[in-house]
């Protein structure tokens, strides 16, 4: 149900100007650009965010709110409810995450280059960040105005490329408690900057770790047949799991199983006592990431036991695909479209499933809502650089694009 609002609150609302809201926007847009390069330049990996949460809290404080500091220490959660709410009224949630990668950030011309080795900004948390740090800010004013009339919470959430991520830690500190709807952007370099692109439904993948051990008494290569030929069960296990998995899961779940590593034996003519098989595991479908662990472990068992090799398999809950709510995204065309549009052509475009994960998928567990893709591609970029590499960045105009979205949402068009 709708959050209540007063009728004073209403009609300043629905008289604000386009053009009002954007230049509240554009007064923190230089402040909101430093502080990604900041970020950028101090990128901190999952459950390390000390420094990046100090630095939000710090300015959260500023601007009269009161951030509450994850358990871990990293992370936080901020509400925004303007006086006069009734109790219970749900909230609309933002969530940001905040943390960096383990690689090398390959850029050379430019200021903000990360200064720590194997550390970089390399999927845009920086500027994911800076979007809700900015809604935040936006609203503070609105709300001090007396012009918002929904409660708001604001997620800066630690550890997302962890599995099964840090939203887990958002949600056994509170975080979704009283969220009717939640909304998150994630940085798309394929889409240039100014848009958006929206799918309904799944819009990434479940993702699993998977890790399978087989032993033997070890042996000679000379007698295969004394002993159990761990080599030969590790290469039939990498052969025919993935193909058995196919065969056996609906092939409209999109199940999908690859391998990262196999280690076996350290000598020609000796048959090891151990040896291991690591990948992932990632399915299109909810109903195929829930029924995929056992399906995987019949499988492995009758495999290896036709060998005579002993087994173990490590299945490693990662995270479900996101799941867009159909209203969600329909509230997300709204606002972008009724923000941006103005004549120069569509700002809204479809976008495809991806087969990587992405932990906002939990809090789609608790609350329905959707994840955006922010356009971060400038207009004179030849080519896309991908997510996850070195030499990623983002068109920091795409900033202000993702705050003054938010804001719109939370005081002109989301409805819970």
């Amino acid at each position: 149900m709708n959050a209540p609002q007063s009728a004073a609150a209403a009609t300043v609302t629905a008289a604000r100007p386009a053009a009002d809201l954007r230049a509240r926007v554009a007064s923190y847009q230089d402040e909101l650009i430093e502080l990604r390069r900041d970020l950028h330049r101090h990128p901190e990996l999952g459950r390390q965010e000390f420094r990046t949460t100090r630095l939000l809290r710090e300015r959260l404080v500023a601007a009269g709110l009161e951030p509450r500091v994850l358990p871990g220490g990293t992370g936080l959660l901020v509400d925004l409810v303007p006086p006069g709410t009734a109790p219970g009224t749900p909230l609309l949630a933002f969530r940001a995450d905040i943390d960096a990668l383990p690689v090398d950030d390959a850029k050379q011309d430019v200021p903000y280059r990360s200064t720590l080795p194997g550390r970089a900004h390399a999927c845009g948390h920086d500027v994911h960040t800076a979007v809700v740090l900015g809604t935040g800010l936006v609203l503070a004013q609105a709300m001090e105005a007396g012009e918002l009339a929904r409660p708001v919470r604001l997620i800066f959430q630690p550890a997302e490329e962890m599995m099964p991520g840090g939203a887990l830690d958002v949600i056994a500190a509170g975080g979704m408690e009283g969220v009717g709807r939640i909304f998150a952007v994630h940085c798309d370099p394929k889409v240039p900057v100014g848009r958006i692109a929206l799918k309904t439904g799944a819009i990434t993948s479940a993702c699993d770790k998977v890790r399978i051990a087989v032993d033997g008494p070890g042996g000679h290569t000379a007698r295969p047949h004394l002993t159990t030929d761990l080599v030969s069960v590790v290469a039939k296990l990498a052969a025919e799991l993935p193909a058995g998995l196919s065969r056996l899961m609906d092939p409209r779940w999109g199940v999908s199983l690859v391998w990262g590593r196999i280690a076996a034996g350290s000598a020609p003519n000796v048959i090891p006592l151990h040896a291991e098989l690591e990948g992932t595991v990632r399915c299109l479908d909810l109903a195929g990431w829930r029924e995929a662990p056992e399906v995987l472990e019949d499988l492995v068992a009758h495999l290896a036991e036709t060998y005579r090799a002993k087994w173990t398999l490590d299945y490693h809950r990662g995270v479900p695909p996101v799941v867009n709510e159909a209203a969600s995204i329909d509230q997300l065309e709204t606002a972008m479209n009724a923000r941006f549009a103005e004549g120069r052509g569509p700002v809204v475009e479809p976008t495809e499933q991806s087969l990587g994960g992405e932990d906002f998928s939990w809090y789609l567990e608790h609350a329905p809502g959707a994840l955006a893709r922010l356009g971060v591609r400038g207009p004179h970029e030849k080519g896309a650089r991908d997510l996850h590499q070195g030499d990623f960045d983002a068109d920091e105009r795409a900033i202000a694009v993702g705050v003054e979205l938010f804001a719109a949402l939370a005081l002109e068009h989301a409805r819970i």
